[in-house]
């Protein structure tokens, strides 16, 4: 099937899906209103094999340093994927299936499955990793820019973490955990009971972000757009704490978004 884009539609909610543009939402339409920032790079991105910075955009693989482009100098940030080709395995009204194929310079073969699916007040991302061959470590994360403003008063952001991952100044985990600090943040939190933000724009519109994964990174220091990425662990997670995909246990993570009006 081809790569062109694919609208989904369930009651007034709409969603662009581009597989051939990483893979990502390139829209989420409420009731006729824009709730993702648009642009090519903007939307909800998938993060894999990696998400945020790795540092020096290197990490152990077993006994083996690995090297990735440095796209984010001096690091290497958000994965390959969103550069890289998505396929169309399967659509309907509601639902589309993307695939997408690890290569260079991931050093492993492997498959992202992704699941994008829309109901009347929800979408539901799902993703996994598969390896053909080798075991290697892996994270996978989701990257929305949410439209700060809908026409409205600016959005609110409303979490609970039971901590934040204190950041060094090259803007990587040290590996401390501090007390929640107020915002703005460009900053990982841990919620052990699986991720739960909620995003209030006044009088208009309440979405939640959930999952079961326990790190989250919220970005609200851009004008235009905040930020709520869920990911199966904290920035620079290849190093500090690797999630190992195996031939027999794949990488699964889900994020389910969902939205009332107010």
């Amino acid at each position: 099937m081809s790569d062109e884009d694919i609208t989904l539609t369930a009651g007034d909610a709409e969603v662009t899906v581009q597989p051939g543009n990483g893979g990502r939402v390139g829209g989420l339409r409420i009731g006729g209103v824009e709730v993702l920032r648009q642009g090519e790079r903007f939307g909800s991105f998938p993060m894999v094999p990696w998400c945020g910075r790795i540092r020096d955009g290197r990490f152990l693989d077993g006994a083996v340093v690995r090297q990735m482009p440095l796209n984010a100098p001096p690091h290497a940030i958000h994965g390959t994927a969103r550069d890289g080709d998505w396929r169309t395995a399967r659509t309907s009204t509601a639902e589309v299936v993307l695939t997408h194929e690890l290569v260079d310079p991931w050093p492993h073969p492997g498959r992202v499955t992704q699941v994008v699916a829309l109901t009347e007040d929800a979408l539901t991302l799902t993703m996994s990793v598969e390896t053909y061959e080798s075991s290697f470590p892996a994270q996978i994360g989701w990257h929305p820019w949410f439209n700060r403003n809908l026409g409205g008063e600016d959005v609110r952001i409303d979490f609970d973490p039971a901590w934040q991952e204190e950041r060094g100044d090259d803007h990587l985990p040290t590996g401390n955990r501090v007390e929640p600090k107020p915002g703005p943040w460009d900053d990982c939190f841990g919620m052990p009971g699986g991720v739960d933000v909620t995003l209030t724009w006044p009088g208009q519109l309440e979405l939640k972000v959930a999952s079961r994964q326990e790190w989250v990174v919220v970005y609200d220091e851009q004008e235009a757009a905040v930020c709520v990425e869920p990911q199966t662990g904290p920035p620079n997670g290849l190093n500090s704490m690797p999630r190992l995909v195996t031939p027999l246990e794949p990488l699964e993570a889900t994020t389910t978004w969902s939205w009332r009006r107010l």
